[in-house]
């Protein structure tokens, strides 16, 4: 099984090569944006971004459910609509939206919904939340990309609400 999911790791990573598409203008130097994706345990989700230049600080939490601020008790147990997910701050002149998404891409397996690897349930579904239309924009066309590898997708693109 393992087998499996590091080929298909490593068959999106050279799936998504930072040629293979054009991000977003950036900001003025000096400015801030969030990107926000849910892909299973929400702490192996922060280093990969963490090790991108340009990345400010990633931060665990739940975004996508019915109750305001949920305790992880209650996220874990599922029922809450939650995704367990990391919002990422970064500096858009430093690091593109895009090279977060191959990031993303690369770090789960976009054919599962409802689990990632050895975790179970809704709220480690693989997900991404956008700020604005060029980040579902830029989101639409990396999954299109990857669907052409791997045929239907499991990942959602939705509009970001409170996380």
């Amino acid at each position: 099984m393992k087998a499996v999911h590091l080929l298909a790791g490593l068959a999106i990573l050279l799936l998504v090569s930072p040629a293979s598409s054009q991000a977003p203008a950036a900001p003025a130097s000096g400015a801030q944006a969030k990107a926000i994706f849910a892909g299973g345990c929400f702490w192996c989700m922060e280093p990969p971004f963490d090790a991108l230049k340009g990345v400010i600080s990633t931060t665990s939490g739940y975004i996508g459910g019915q109750k305001r601020k949920p305790t992880y008790e209650e996220v874990s147990a599922g029922g809450t609509g939650h995704a367990e997910a990391v919002e990422v701050v970064y500096d858009p002149t430093q690091v593109s939206y895009q090279k977060l998404l191959e990031v993303f891409w690369r770090n789960i397996d976009p054919t599962t919904g409802d689990r990632q690897f050895c975790d179970v349930g809704n709220q480690y579904r693989p997900e991404i939340f956008v700020q604005d239309e060029a980040q579902k924009q830029a989101a639409e066309k990396s999954k299109a990309e990857v669907e052409k590898k791997f045929g239907t997708i499991a990942v959602k693109i939705t509009p970001a609400g409170p996380f």
